[in-house]
């Protein structure tokens, strides 16, 4: 589910104590919709959703707190179910373009604060932009520049892109890096990335490490800094 994780990741959202959930609509139970659905019911947000088809509201009705049969073009039906109030609305109605175009100008009249958008096409995104998308996702196009991108490099065992030029990648180190502190191997110094977390399979954990922290082999390492920081680090 790496677009997913492309998604999550650029809504950026921050839970305190006080705020146990966020308040999602999805517009639309494409393929796309619909995973996205299960993946933040998963995450424990309140979820509404709302198509026109009945069998596919069926197929989520019992996992979200709202399921609703209704046409998302139509502006008095987004204000009677209040989605300008939500904190994201993700607007999934798969290539059809108009609607997508209406709803998402309906949602900006209405006060959605953000406002996500599932693009069929560059010309589409651009017309979404326009009508007050605040965020454009190309789930088919973002899912094979991140397959290609971790076929073409060995070391990289998954990737998330969080803005144009900068991503978080999962990097398998080379052996050298065995027994050495991340202090040792000055990776922020010498290639501008930073070490965020280390996942460890024995035992099985996730660690956030210190400059002290040794790197041991079969570790995990995720890094963070520019893609071509990243591209160096990944030559090693």
């Amino acid at each position: 589910m790496l677009v997913l994780s492309a998604v999550f990741a650029s809504l950026r959202w921050e839970k305190d104590e006080r705020e146990i959930m966020r308040n999602f609509a999805i517009v639309g139970l494409s393929n796309f919709g619909y995973f996205l659905t299960q993946e933040l019911v998963r995450l424990g947000q309140y979820v509404v959703v709302v198509d026109v088809d009945e069998d596919r509201i069926n197929r989520v009705k019992t996992l979200v707190q709202k399921a609703v049969i209704a046409d998302a073009t139509d502006r008095d039906t987004l204000r009677s179910l209040r989605l300008g109030e939500m904190d994201v609305v993700v607007v999934s109605l798969g290539d059809r373009i108009d609607a997508s175009v209406l709803t998402t100008m309906h949602l900006k009249e209405l006060g959605a604060r953000q406002i996500v958008v599932k693009a069929a096409s560059e010309d589409h995104a651009k017309i979404l932009n326009m009508v007050g998308a605040t965020h454009i996702v190309f789930p088919e196009k973002d899912t094979a520049h991140n397959i290609a991108y971790s076929l073409s490099e060995f070391s990289v065992l998954d990737r998330i892109e969080l803005a144009p030029g900068y991503s978080i990648i999962d990097f398998a180190p080379p052996v050298e890096f065995d027994g050495k502190t991340l202090s040792d191997l000055h990776l922020r110094s010498r290639y501008g990335v930073e070490v965020i977390v280390v996942k460890r399979s024995d035992p099985e954990e996730t660690l956030f490490p210190a400059a002290d922290f040794v790197v041991r082999s079969g570790d995990v390492l995720v890094v963070m800094g520019k893609n071509e920081d990243l591209k160096r680090i990944q030559a090693l």
